[in-house]
């Protein structure tokens, strides 16, 4: 059996189903082939251009070498990004976005700061000399920070960009990097204003077939560009972390 091309895997995961016409966005209009049965169609070869934009771009973030965030919290898209983010180590946010994660991101990082210290403390048995009422309350805070911030931990200054599913649900998101100014990339449905992004991927945002599909061409470019970097010199090294300091 040949081997499938892109566009017949992109077909086969139904990436080419969009909302109906009712829901249309019309700044998606380029992207579309037509209706059936009120159903947009997309038009894949468009979507395919405009994955091959968004993983050149990724690639030069990952050469380099620096970080993206993972911005999926609907149930069809955590699977996927969580599964990108541990295999990459990159920042994800899979479960809820938090207000300020990027506008206030010096506030967070107290937060990230402060749950690595009770991890610390827990892990040496420093906290031992508390009593157990005070040691519960300390294991009460580690877990509602565990909850809240674990998955972006790796986060220690503001990312290069962001790679969104759906960003018309991730719109507070979006909405923050665009306040940064800091280029997002989003699968994003018929029903989404892609005028609000650097690189939209307009497809079947609803299909997690799609959602894993396109999120892992989209890693691995940004995973290519990082392999094929050279490793940084110490002096890089040292320049990075006073400049990170510098920042924050």
């Amino acid at each position: 059996m040949p081997e499938l091309s892109m566009l017949d895997e992109l077909f086969a995961c139904g990436a080419h189903y969009g909302y109906s016409r009712r829901r249309r966005h019309p700044s998606v209009n380029p992207y579309l082939y037509g209706f059936k049965n009120r159903t947009a169609i997309i038009e894949l070869e468009a979507t395919l251009a405009a994955l091959a934009r968004a993983q050149e771009f990724l690639k030069t973030i990952g050469q380099a070498r620096q970080s993206v965030v993972l911005v999926g919290t609907k149930p069809e898209a955590r699977q996927a990004v969580t599964a990108a983010g541990q295999r990459l180590g990159l920042p994800y946010v899979a479960l809820r976005w938090i207000g300020g994660t990027l506008t206030n991101f010096s506030e967070i990082k107290k937060r990230l700061t402060r749950l690595a210290q009770l991890k610390e403390q827990f892990a040496s048995g420093e906290l031992e000399v508390h009593t157990k009422q005070e040691r519960a309350l300390f294991s009460k805070e580690l877990a509602r920070l565990e909850h809240i911030f674990s998955t972006i931990t790796g986060l220690t200054a503001l990312p290069a960009a962001l790679v969104v599913i759906d960003s018309a649900e991730e719109k507070i998101a979006v909405s923050e990097a665009r306040l940064l100014n800091l280029p997002v990339v989003a699968l994003a449905g018929t029903d989404c204003d892609i005028r609000l992004v650097d690189y939209p991927i307009v497809a079947n945002d609803a299909s997690r077939h799609t959602i894993e599909w396109i999120l892992n061409k989209l890693v691995e470019a940004y995973e290519n560009g990082r392999t094929s970097a050279p490793l940084p010199t110490v002096a890089e090294t040292k320049t990075e972390a006073k400049t990170t300091d510098d920042q924050h």
